[in-house]
């Protein structure tokens, strides 16, 4: 049995918040307490907190064909020495004030992989980095009739430039295997699928 967790929102104080830095994304810089787990609460502690709004991924998925659809795309944050700062990943984007979890992944899937979801199935909620940023990530896997092949994508205005890829199960997975994605929220989904892809694709047939 997996241990209940001991806190909660209630047991947290915010003493002070500001917003320190607004750009593209921001910057909150807070000052809180929390309760121990040994008794009492912690001294105040200052922290900084990147905050770039929640966002969707959803990895397309052609259950017919049994493949996936993948995009490539250039990401700063990936520039290392040594290290290719494309990276192959699934579809995503951020959610928008009002908008739904579905509607972001049909407006994501056309504007960066030109597909249509016919329907979504939840993988998993997840906050990829939650000792410095407030960004929660929901995934999903999309059913797709026909997976894009090739074709460049993404809105010139944000600065995309997105290779479509129509790739097997088995390759993707065997990318995993190979330790060759290394974005996080791809690495996750593709793990997913590798233990209920089985069971959904009967279910979508």
């Amino acid at each position: 049995m997996s241990p209940e967790l001991t806190f909660g929102p209630q047991d947290v104080r915010i003493l002070e918040s500001a917003t320190v830095f607004s750009g593209h994304y921001s910057v909150r810089r807070v000052t809180l307490q929390y309760r121990c787990f040994g008794g009492g609460w912690s001294k105040p502690q200052v922290r900084e907190l990147f905050e770039r709004g929640d966002a969707v991924g959803v990895l397309p998925w052609d259950p017919v064909s049994d493949k996936l659809v993948l995009i490539e795309q250039f990401r700063p944050g990936a520039m290392r020495a040594g290290d290719s700062p494309w990276m192959l990943e699934l579809v995503a984007g951020v959610v928008e004030p009002g908008e739904s979890d579905a509607a972001v992944a049909q407006r994501e899937a056309m504007e960066e992989a030109g597909c249509e979801l016919s329907e979504l199935f939840p993988i998993a909620t997840v906050l990829p980095s939650a000792g410095a940023c407030t960004e929660q990530v929901r995934l999903f896997c999309g059913r797709v009739s026909e997976a894009s092949v090739g074709g460049i994508h993404g809105l010139q205005e944000e600065g995309e430039d997105i290779l479509v890829h129509s790739v097997p199960r088995a390759d993707a997975l065997a990318l995993l295997a190979a330790d060759r994605i290394p974005n996080g929220h791809t690495l996750i989904a593709l793990q997913w699928l590798q233990i209920h892809g089985d069971a959904l694709r009967e279910r979508w047939s």
